[in-house]
């Protein structure tokens, strides 16, 4: 799979897996509704099985200056990559919402080339659906087709 790249200074997208800080992910995961007490072991097989996109803020680059960027989101697509994809773990990191960054990563995740022509997206959300909705999601046309098998709390020891 080819890796992509999108640009809106100082901030970056990147599908490079080996530009994930698996420890920012999986501190903003464990303390979601979505994935409360998820281990660093779990974060890293479900993003080795999925299509990653990494948000970054580039500090400004000064003289003598190594400052590397830091992740300040992420969202991850689990497809086939030829008929379905959910969109996953969506995030952006508090001191950096409010500008439309979660906007535009839902942009470049639904522009990425491995998952066009895709027959079906789904996702799920207690209360984002105001980000999503303007890129075409809506609630389940027939929610009888669908079944789950959920585990609340699977996580969380004791």
């Amino acid at each position: 799979m080819s890796e992509s790249e999108w640009s809106r200074h100082p901030y970056r997208i990147t599908t490079r897996f080996d530009e994930l800080d698996l420890a920012v992910i999986q501190n903003f995961l464990s303390t979601s509704y979505w994935a409360d007490s998820i281990p660093l072991e779990i974060v890293e097989r479900a993003c080795r099985g999925s299509l990653c996109f990494g948000l970054f803020h580039e500090p400004a680059r000064t003289r003598g200056s190594n400052a590397k960027p830091e992740q300040v989101g992420f969202a991850r697509v689990i497809t086939d990559g030829a008929t379905f994809g959910y969109l996953a773990d969506v995030f952006v990191t508090e001191p950096h919402r409010g500008i439309g960054l979660a906007k535009w990563m839902v942009a470049c995740v639904l522009e990425e080339p491995s998952v066009q022509g895709l027959r079906r997206w789904m996702l799920a959300t207690r209360d984002a659906h105001g980000l999503y909705r303007p890129f075409g999601f809506s609630p389940l046309a027939d929610p009888s087709k669908f079944m789950e098998i959920a585990r609340p709390g699977i996580y969380r020891s004791g």
